[in-house]
């Protein structure tokens, strides 16, 4: 029993994998037949099931739509997922994916995901985690909406449901080599087969891709002298074992390893303010900051650099055996990641700040999970019940260094006027009493370390109760119980000699006869960031949190029709509680002159929740050919978890509301041109905050928030993809295919400064290929961008560099007093080449 179903899982992936085109072959041996939407198998609910019979919005893409329209990781999904936005930010490892509008800043490691990641069954704890190359992949699902009950917490947006190749009894493989511009090279290959007879099969994944950089570097007077950033160098190797010793059982082994090893990120400038003039007195002459940024010159100004590594391994072990009340699975997994970087943090050529990559600058998750499902059927009933646990260990270190620039520009900064805009020289000497770049050394500043550690329990089940032979409905619940405890140390490496100096009343007497009494409490303010506050030298800290918390789903569905299925449905969706992870201030208990400079000792913040609400209809159309599916959803969040820069660091706040409404569309046609398919979709989604003021906003840093529409957020979205494959004589084929993805216009940055609005763009990919009709061998021409669309990922506020003019007392932004330099980490240029492929 279990073997032939292994075989029928087989054959039904290999009609699911051709879907995206008629596929040749069975257009050449049988002209009449036509793929229908009946293959298509999901497994939104943990089993498999037709994507047309599950209450779920789910857009489901096979293995040969992925390789046609050029995917290899999930930043690639967006071209075919409407509603879906994957951006990366200081690095690839800071990805993070949004649906609907609503998703995590990832420069935190202390946030968890909105966007769950699955990969082969095993949860991973953070988008950029995820990130890289899938390698052999068998269909991709992505779930749209709260999955909380059988996914578990951190899924409050929905899912990224990945599905690799499994162990074929048939001997077979297939290579390729690619080669682009920028120099882009890849190679890849996979071969599969049995090892001991009918028992035991296995398949080897191996891929390697080096690429130059989209951005090119002025980096001044160093000391780095890489010339390119936002390069690629990785390799990747994925080991899949199958094991099934009878009729009732299997088991499947996976074990991958994969290194990456380049420079990203750098960005480029938006809009130069009024400090570059300070910058390009500090920087090597005629390397300075463009006056008029030209962002999409893809000129990227960085003294230190960009390196950035990562290492990311793991095995897990997957079993089914058939009991005779049902089939139990049984997924255990150890997974490690780790991630190196380096970073000029100024993205400047002046040298005022920096991370450096030498291994006191990095995060590592190491996690253990292990989850346990029953599931059966009866002819009214089927059920399910589980549990999961997960024993997640996280160590970051971070360190952020002066440059030899910074006491300088510091300087120059704070004693500024118009009629002395460039400032003056050795101003934070006079400021403090000691000799000219002894304030703020360069090498020294802060080194602090988390240790963070969590323990998951949960129970679930989810039942589906055939009330009639078309009425079902489906209930779900989960349970999850989880302890956090937080050990953090922080060191600021010089003592925060200039900031202690600033703190006593004798210093302040000092400034305030050089500055004003009126100008003091900015002065020490600005001496006292959180790099350079002695405050935090030597603080140990240790916080513990709980969240135990219900989630769960009631679905109601109804069939009118073998081609109409409607639902209704409600879910309740939780993503955990946790602890910001870097140097936050406050005002609260220090004397006048002292504001915005005492330590946070609580640095924690709540879970976030949601409650959904979906109605759709799933329609199946013109002899099963056709899919159109439409629903209509309505989600409220509270104590969203937004993650926000403030200029000097990065914190978590929790905002009351934040609501996203709108309709999904998704479009399949298998159509009478014989290999000729059309797959689109198109998300409206109004994803606003609602009116109420960001709690904890002191500097009003925040205040565009109430009422707007979220960062990353498009009203309007679409995707497309064409694919036609026909023979070519007797012993050839052809394929070609084009997909875009349009998305309106949306802010990038999350404090919504309108200077960091993307423009509405489209981006398209085509591919071109000619072959065997074997699939022996085939050569493409591919063009990703094919238009070379300019597009920024994420806008952000250069360090240091301006104000935005808001103030406490002001919510209502003026262009002419935003003074800002804002820099962009731009999304890929075009790229275009060629791909060899043989298979055998």
């Amino acid at each position: 029993m279990r073997f032939t179903q292994v075989l029928r899982g087989t054959a039904s992936f290999a009609v699911l994998a051709g879907l995206s085109a008629a596929g040749v072959a069975q257009a050449q041996t049988q002209p009449t037949d036509t793929p229908t939407v009946d293959s298509i198998v999901v497994t939104a609910q943990k089993r498999e099931q037709n994507l047309q019979d599950v209450p779920v919005v789910v857009t489901a893409i096979s293995a040969k739509l992925l390789q046609d329209t050029g995917v290899r990781d999930i930043k690639d999904l967006t071209i075919l997922t409407p509603g879906l936005t994957v951006t990366s930010t200081t690095s690839e490892a800071s990805t993070t994916a949004r649906i609907r509008g609503v998703g995590t800043v990832g420069d935190n490691p202390g946030l968890e995901s909105s966007v769950g990641i699955v990969i082969d069954g095993v949860y991973r704890p953070r988008n950029g985690v995820s990130f890289g190359d899938l390698g052999d992949m068998e269909r991709i699902e992505v779930l749209k909406g709260p999955q909380g009950t059988l996914f578990g917490k951190n899924t409050s947006a929905g899912v990224i449901n990945i599905v690799t190749k499994e162990p074929e009894f048939a001997f077979g493989g297939n290579g390729e080599l690619t080669f682009g511009n920028y120099n882009a090279k890849g190679v890849a290959a996979s071969v599969t087969g049995p090892l001991i007879g009918e028992t035991l099969a296995g398949r080897l994944y191996v891929a390697a891709r080096e690429r130059d950089g989209f951005n090119d570097v002025v980096n001044g007077k160093g000391p780095s002298h890489r010339d390119q950033d936002a390069d690629q160098n990785f390799y990747t190797v994925r080991g899949q074992l199958l094991f099934v010793p009878n009729d009732e059982a299997t088991f499947k082994v996976i074990a991958d390893y994969t290194k990456r090893d380049e420079n990203c990120c750098g960005a480029v400038q938006l809009r130069s303010g009024p400090t570059a003039a300070i910058l390009n007195i500090l920087a090597a002459p005629g390397v300075g900051l463009a006056t008029t940024a030209k962002p999409y010159d893809r000129i990227a100004y960085s003294n230190r650099g960009a390196p950035s590594g990562v290492v990311d391994k793991g095995v897990s072990l997957e079993g089914n055996i058939d009991l005779p009340w049902g089939q139990l699975t049984s997924i255990s997994a150890i997974r490690n990641w780790r991630t190196d970087n380096g970073q000029d943090s100024d993205f400047t050529t002046a040298d005022l700040a920096y991370r450096v990559k030498d291994g006191s600058n990095y995060s590592e998750f190491t996690t253990y999970t292990q989850e346990l499902r029953l599931a059966g059927q009866t002819s009214k009933l089927d059920w399910l019940v589980g549990a999961f646990l997960a024993d997640e260990r996280l160590d970051s270190k971070a360190n952020f260094l002066y440059g030899s620039d910074y006491e300088q520009y510091l300087g120059r900064l704070l004693s500024r006027s118009a009629a002395n805009p460039a400032g003056v020289a050795n101003f934070v000497a006079a400021l403090t009493g000691r000799a000219p770049n002894t304030t703020f050394t360069a090498g020294q500043g802060l080194h602090d370390s988390y240790n963070q550690r969590a323990k998951t329990v949960a129970l679930f089940t989810n039942d589906t109760w055939h009330v009639t032979d078309a009425f079902d409905i489906t209930a779900g619940l989960r349970y999850t119980s989880e302890d956090k405890k937080l050990d953090t140390f922080q060191t600021t490496s010089d003592g925060g000699v200039g900031c202690g100096i600033a703190l006593t009343p004798a210093g302040q007497a000092r400034i305030a006869g050089i500055v004003g009494a009126a100008a003091t409490p900015t002065i020490v303010g600005n001496l006292c960031l959180p790099w350079a506050n002695p405050l935090f030298n030597g603080r140990g800290t240790t916080q513990k949190r709980s969240d135990k918390e219900w989630s769960g789903t009631i679905k109601a569905s109804y069939r009118f029709s073998p081609e109409v299925f409607t639902y209704a449905s409600f879910a309740r969706g939780y993503k955990g509680g946790g602890y910001n992870l870097d140097r936050t201030q406050s005002s609260n208990g220090l004397p006048s002159g002292g504001q915005g400079v005492l330590p946070i000792l609580d640095t924690s913040f709540p879970a976030e929740f949601v409650d959904s609400y979906e109605i759709g209809v799933k329609n199946t159309l013109f002899n099963r050919t056709v899919l159109l599916n439409v629903t209509g959803f309505y989600q409220k969040f509270t104590d969203f978890q937004l993650n926000t820069f403030l200029g000097t660091s990065f914190a978590v706040r929790s905002i009351p509301e934040v609501t996203s409404r709108g309709i999904d569309a998704d479009f399949l046609w298998f159509t009478p041109v014989h290999g000729l398919s059309v797959q689109s979709g198109f998300t409206y989604a109004k994803t606003e905050y609602g009116d109420q003021k960001v709690p904890n906003d002191p500097t009003n840093a925040l205040a565009l928030l109430p009422g707007s529409r979220l960062s990353l957020a498009p009203r309007y979205s679409a995707s497309g993809s064409l694919t036609y494959e026909t023979p070519v004589g007797d012993s050839l084929k052809a394929r070609f295919n084009v997909g875009a993805k349009y998305s309106s216009e949306y802010n990038t940055g999350s404090d919504l400064f309108p200077p960091k609005l993307q423009k509405a763009f489209t981006v398209v990919n085509a591919r071109i290929g000619v072959g065997a009709a074997d699939d022996k061998w085939t050569v493409e021409l591919w063009g990703q961008n094919l238009f070379d669309e300019n597009y920024a990922q994420v806008a952000f506020n250069g360090t240091l560099q301006g104000s935005s003019g808001l103030s406490a007392t002001s919510a209502t932004y003026v262009p002419a007093n935003d003074t800002i330099t804002y820099d962009a980490f731009l999304g890929a240029p075009r790229t275009y080449g060629v791909t060899l492929r043989s298979k055998f």
